[in-house]
């Protein structure tokens, strides 16, 4: 496994797409409302990117058919815009990858629409929390394993299950580079971390059982109970000192 370790260069053309694909979040976010369809906030986030010269990461990368990823309820990643109309009570996870001068910047988050249930905001919060927990480990000298079994042991903690059929992963020219990064603890320690690599981390979870399915259009992944779930990621740079995330301010 060879990690690509960016240089100066290169980690300046990664914040401008990570700083691009966070300002297509703050677009995507005013519309996450009651009446609005998935397909409103994937046209919103095309038009952003477009007018920054970027270009979104997910349309056709291995045949994916949107430009950003809306999966909604129990619906964990990979949901295709379309007519479906967000309604109050749901949750729904939007993921956008930017690609601009041959570097991808990829994040996500779970909103509520209108008033969600205690239990979906707690989803919500504990997903995000997941992330910040885990990236104490991503330092200079540390091991993917650390990131990984923080995440699921907070998780577990508190009383959801963590996603393991998928899993984060590098990023800088290609959306996936080596590591993967899991969200559950793996067998092995997992690479060493070393300053210049970028990682997209990125806990999914789930309010019932871990195990999920794919749908019939052979691209949306849900909980086989049919519970909610969420979604929290950033690109992270490893640095000789705190990580660095790219797709926040």
């Amino acid at each position: 496994m060879a990690i690509p370790i960016k240089n100066d260069a290169e980690i300046g053309k990664m914040r401008t797409a990570g700083h691009i694909a966070r300002q297509a979040f703050e677009m995507a976010e005013k519309l996450v409302k009651p009446g609005v369809t998935t397909k409103e906030l994937d046209k919103t986030v095309l038009e952003f990117l477009r007018s920054k010269n970027a270009k979104p990461s997910f349309l056709n990368y291995n045949g994916f058919p949107g430009n950003i990823c809306v999966s909604v309820n129990d619906e964990v990643i990979h949901g295709i815009p379309g007519v479906r109309k967000l309604v109050c009570g749901d949750i729904v996870s939007i993921d956008i990858g930017a690609y601009i001068d041959g570097f991808h910047g990829d994040c996500a988050r779970t909103y509520a629409v209108g008033e969600v249930s205690p239990e979906a905001r707690r989803l919500i919060d504990i997903t995000k929390r997941s992330f910040f927990e885990g990236i104490r480990y991503a330092r200079q000298n540390c091991r993917l394993h650390q990131i990984s079994d923080t995440v699921q042991k907070f998780v577990e903690a508190n009383g959801f299950s963590v996603v393991k059929e998928y899993v984060g992963h590098g990023i800088g020219r290609e959306l996936h580079e080596d590591p993967i990064v899991p969200n559950y603890k793996p067998p092995s320690r997992g690479a060493k971390l070393y300053k210049g690599m970028a990682l997209a981390i990125e806990p999914m979870v789930n309010a019932g059982i871990d195990e999920v399915e794919i749908l019939s259009n052979k691209w949306t992944v849900v909980t086989k109970d049919g519970s909610l779930s969420a979604h929290y990621e950033n690109t992270v740079l490893i640095t000789d000192g705190e990580p660095e995330i790219l797709t926040l301010l």
